[in-house]
């Protein structure tokens, strides 16, 4: 038996005293002068211990070891949460879709969600070289971002980029609708490529189409918390200060909607009336905030996807001013910092607006965002027009039928 402690391992040893071997030939037990594994045993009264019952207790050892670390390995902690499985499933970087990316909140927003290193941000934009140039001057890592072509105030340009998109083989985790058309000042409409009133057409009704047809690509995303951004403005929210600055938004009874906007046989305007160009803007705006309603109401609980809009502060140097008279590009800056204070930066637009698309306590579904006097965010109440629910609804099955989806 002295062969036996040369063949067996230093962990057979330590476990030596916790070994019962099978008793065989109605022997009792050890006697006090039996050692086990590793020592020569002594022979009382012609007991003997089999080399077979040995091996035997071994091999269910390291069986029973081997199972608790498989145990170990597929039980998890106590402590985990869904949240956290859900990170783990999904450790690649997010996607993002921002349209209007080449200036101003797009491409502060861009930037901040770029400097994350957690976001591979597709900048939408009308001009692909500008958006190019862009995302170079702010910095962005050009792993983090790809530029392709989309004009909201193209049907077939929206159709065009989603197809291409698709083709890319990239998820679709987030999409920001931020591009926007602002022209306060002109006299005459200006229209889109299907003869859709500009404003309206591309802020609402382009983003409308974009948001419709990808939807399809974010069920199919396996990311952990995806959403649907609009950017609102305080200006189509006539609850406010600013909502009330003549002239207001209003929808009216829709006929100019109903009669595709084109100017020729209705009204270029949604409620019928004569051409403004403020109002057409902050009726897209309106139009906009319906729709993130609209689309909680009708997707949010089957797909898990949240929708929401948002106001991020007064942007009073952005470009979208560029074609307001030179008289109020210079006043409106300070009067926003030092009356109203209600002034933020594009970077701190952008910034929040990157907080909406990536922060768990900012994934509320149905809800218009703001923020105070001091940068805290909270849920901001919109005016009766632009959460009356039966609007919304109207809202929907003619802009439906105006980008060719009924």
């Amino acid at each position: 038996m002295a062969s036996i402690s040369g063949t067996l391992t230093p962990i057979r040893s330590s476990l030596s005293s916790a070994l019962a071997l099978p008793k065989e030939g109605g022997y009792n037990g050890f006697t006090r002068d039996s050692v086990v594994l590793g020592v020569p045993l002594v022979e009382h009264g012609k007991q003997e211990i089999s080399l077979s019952a040995i091996g035997a207790k071994e091999r269910l050892i390291k069986r029973n070891f081997h199972v608790l670390k498989l145990r170990a390995q597929t039980v998890a902690a106590p402590g985990e949460t869904k949240e956290a499985s859900e990170t783990k499933k999904t450790a690649r970087k997010g996607n993002v879709i921002v349209t209007g990316a080449s200036s101003g909140l797009g491409l502060a927003t861009a930037k901040a969600l770029g400097e994350t290193g957690k976001w591979h941000i597709i900048m939408a934009c009308r001009d692909f070289l500008k958006a190019e140039r862009a995302a170079r001057s702010v910095g962005i890592p050009k792993e983090n971002y790809t530029v392709m072509h989309l004009d909201l105030a193209s049907l077939e340009s929206v159709r065009q980029f989603v197809d291409n998109f698709r083709r890319s083989g990239r998820p679709l985790d987030v999409l920001v609708c931020n591009a926007a058309v602002y022209l306060p000042t002109a006299k005459e409409p200006r229209f889109t490529a299907e003869g859709f009133e500009l404003s309206v057409g591309t802020n609402h009704l382009g983003h409308f189409l974009l948001a419709r047809l990808l939807l399809e690509d974010m069920k199919k995303s396996d990311f952990n918390s995806k959403r649907v951004i609009i950017v609102g403005s305080i200006t189509g929210n006539t609850n406010t200060l600013a909502g009330n600055v003549p002239p207001k938004a209003n929808l009216g009874d829709l006929r100019g909607l109903a009669g595709c906007l084109n100017g020729v046989n209705s009204s270029p305007m949604i409620d019928g009336g004569e051409f403004d160009g403020a109002k057409a803007y902050k009726d897209s705006k309106v139009c906009n905030m319906l729709t993130m309603q609209e689309l909680h109401r009708r997707y949010h609980e089957e797909t898990g996807i949240s929708f929401a809009s948002l106001y991020p502060g007064c942007i009073a140097t952005t470009g979208l001013f560029r074609e307001h008279i030179p008289l109020f590009r210079t006043l409106f800056p300070p009067f926003q910092k030092y009356i109203t204070k209600g002034y933020v930066s594009e970077e701190e637009a952008g910034k929040r607006l990157a907080k909406v698309v990536s922060d768990l306590s900012l994934s509320k579904s149905g809800v218009y965002w703001s923020w105070n006097k001091d940068s805290a965010s909270f849920e901001n109440q919109l005016s009766k027009e632009a959460s009356d629910p039966e609007k919304a609804r109207k809202v929907w099955e003619l802009s439906e039928k105006l980008v060719g989806l009924a």
